[in-house]
């Protein structure tokens, strides 16, 4: 499926970053690649093809967003603190420049009648995050730490025990950027979440290969959710369903129909 290809500079990152563009309208999704990964590979592995009926329909968009992970999750020869200070770095370029790109790129198309009430009852024009693997760390860090950017969030086999990748979450900057300890440590505003529902996010991991690490940090996160009153739905797919795109294509699929193919009035807050 052909998008729209962008190369826009960040000032955050001091470098241009790519991105590229699925659909002609809809809710946009910000969408995050498997670790190591780039803003080509949803595209590569048919994850747009997943959601095409959707695209086509006018009801949702995807804008696949580059990685830094070479820098900081995955940068095992620099120290810990650079780790965390670059990934702190792509949260900000996350929400503070590509997300408000987004959102420009999107403000003057025709809405559907449900999109325009959804509008007007969000205090923020809508804007949703996904990812597969770490990827569906990043979506789930950008909802939790700034919900008022963030209308939800889809993490497909994620890995968000960050502290495996960034060190201990001692450090104030690994803390920030690490949704289990900050979950448990009691310090995300539970009062942005009030009127949240289970569809603004989405959680799901398969019980097959490679999948280990994933499905006991998806538990884990569930877990936290809950015990900070905070709503959320999560699947745990079959034996067979492993750590690959095939199966996040189909993933994908169930959840933003559950999400995109009804009353968006009712599934936005």
């Amino acid at each position: 499926m052909d998008g729209v290809y962008y190369k826009e500079w960040s000032a955050v990152l001091d470098r241009a970053m790519e991105f590229k563009r699925y659909g002609h309208s809809g809710v946009p999704v910000l969408a995050l690649p498997a670790r190591g990964g780039r803003f080509y590979d949803w595209e590569n592995n048919g994850m747009p093809e997943a959601v095409a009926s959707l695209l086509h329909a006018g009801k949702v968009q995807l804008f696949c967003a580059d990685s830094i992970d070479g820098e900081s999750l995955l940068a095992g020869n620099s120290a810990p603190r650079r780790r965390a200070e670059m990934q702190e770095k792509y949260f900000l370029y996350l929400t503070t420049e590509l997300a408000p790109r987004v959102l420009a790129l999107t403000a003057d198309e025709p809405k559907a009648e449900a999109d325009e009430k959804a509008a007007k009852a969000a205090s923020t024009p809508v804007l949703l995050c996904a990812g597969v693997d770490t990827g569906a760390y990043q979506a789930v860090n950008c909802r939790l730490r700034r919900p008022e950017v963030f209308a939800g969030a889809i993490g497909l086999s994620g890995l968000y025990d960050v502290c495996r990748f960034l060190g201990s979450a001692e450090d104030d900057l690994v803390l920030r950027n690490a949704p289990l300890a900050y979950l448990s440590e009691g310090i995300v505003d539970t009062k942005a979440f009030a009127k949240a529902e289970e569809n603004h996010l989405l959680l799901c991991a398969g019980q097959g290969g490679y999948e280990e690490d994933a499905q006991a940090d998806t538990r884990a996160l569930a877990a936290a959710l809950t015990a900070a009153s905070i709503p959320s739905h999560c699947e745990f797919w079959g034996s067979d369903v492993s750590h690959d795109w095939y199966w996040w294509g189909k993933e994908l699929n169930i959840f933003a129909e559950r999400v995109f193919g009804r009353d968006q009035e009712k599934t936005h807050a």
